[in-house]
């Protein structure tokens, strides 16, 4: 069956299809992860995006049931080179195909990724529109280019959870595990790891939480109320947290007003935060900075960010098509990591108040630990301003 993807500036790119035999819009942006697809299209970040791999191989290990970070994956489309036919893992449950067929998005195999990766890096992420259906060239880019964009949408209000929850109650999702080679083990396998008391309360924005980062905060001792996006302050603070946790999430930072609203109250009230991704982009704005669009994000697990406070180099994992403007930071805030690639804004933190934020993903580890002291930062900040 075949299949095409259409780029606003009339690029047309034919393959294969796989999953879901239907059309769709969205941003067309690329990740340069070797591995962790599965995270890739389960991350509510991607929201409104169609993700290209630029490995050239993926779908071999499979999919399964525990990787996930959200309820459903949220890519508008996937591209890659080459769909394994085989699927060699024993934790697999299904192949990539199935999975995406099952949850109605189409994929494209057979396209030339290192070409339109460098288009994309070339001219910056554009819109673009993968069908499945036998749509025509012309019709594809007409659609392409019809398709509003990103800019000034809130797609948060789409992936958020709609009610409050606690997570993992019982201790059930969250314990770390290591990998055992003796047969002192039941399942030979992997052993779960003691977790540590959930003695902090704090209250978790939602903005498309990854299931991932609850994971870390419960093994650091927290205890995660999640709150839906437009839970105002005076409602989260209802929950008595000794700390609250500004999630990731997809789309315009700027288009947030509610959320920025909500954590400029918050930040009144003198309450310890951290943000993470979006989070980190809606503090700076709660503190009277600004955001801007970037040519074509940064999205991959090999991004070098530098700590400024330690010369420390981090590898780390992110996702995002926006960044916080320096520049436009008061004074009081102090930027703390920049991005070796191109030295935007990639963490900062308060001079006075118990505030914090990265715009990478300390929980993904593909360092793999570079970036994981930051859950135990975050413990430290409550607990000095307990």
């Amino acid at each position: 069956m075949k299949a095409i993807l259409a780029l606003e500036d009339g690029t047309v790119f034919e393959g294969s299809a796989f999953g879901a035999r239907t059309t769709a819009c969205g941003e067309v942006c690329f990740n340069t992860s070797m591995t962790g697809y599965q995270e890739i299209l389960t991350d509510p970040s991607y929201k409104g995006q169609i993700v290209t791999m630029t490995y050239p191989h993926i779908g071999n290990y499979g999919v399964n049931t525990l990787d996930v970070e959200s309820w459903q994956p949220h890519v508008a489309g996937f591209v890659v080179r080459e769909v394994s036919p085989v699927v060699s893992n024993w934790r697999a449950e299904a192949s990539l195909p199935d999975y995406l067929e099952k949850h109605g998005i189409p994929g494209i195999q057979g396209v030339d990724t290192r070409a339109l990766t460098k288009k994309l890096r070339v001219r910056g992420a554009m819109n673009g529109l993968i069908s499945t259906e036998g749509l025509s060239a012309g019709e594809a880019v007409a659609r392409a280019r019809a398709w509003p964009g990103l800019l000034g949408v809130d797609y948060v209000k789409e992936v958020t959870h709609p009610e409050v929850f606690v997570w993992d109650e019982r201790d059930e999702h969250s314990a770390n595990f290591r990998l055992v080679s003796g047969p002192d083990e039941a399942d030979g396998r992997s052993v779960r790891e003691p977790l540590a008391p959930a003695e902090i309360p704090i209250v978790a924005y939602d903005f498309g939480i990854k299931y991932n980062i609850l994971r870390r905060l419960r093994q650091h001792g927290f205890r995660p109320t999640v709150v839906p996006a437009n839970t105002p302050a005076a409602e989260a603070l209802r929950h008595r947290p000794a700390g609250v946790f500004l999630s990731n999430g997809p789309g315009d930072p700027a288009a947030l007003g509610y959320a920025v609203q909500a954590v400029a109250d918050l930040i009144r009230h003198g309450i310890p935060i951290f943000g993470i991704c979006l989070g980190h982009q809606i503090l700076g704005q709660a503190l009277g900075g600004r955001t801007f669009k970037l040519k074509f994000g940064h999205r991959g697990a090999n991004q070098p960010v530098k700590d400024l406070e330690t010369d420390r180099v981090e590898i780390t994992s992110q996702n995002h098509g926006f960044a916080v403007d320096a520049a436009s930071l008061p004074t009081d805030v102090a930027v703390n990591r920049i991005n070796l690639n191109d030295q935007t804004v990639e963490g900062f933190r308060h001079k006075t108040k118990p505030l914090f934020c990265v715009q990478y993903h300390p929980e993904a580890s593909p360092g793999p630990h570079d970036s994981t002291p930051l859950f135990a930062e975050f413990r430290a900040l409550v607990e000095r301003h307990g």
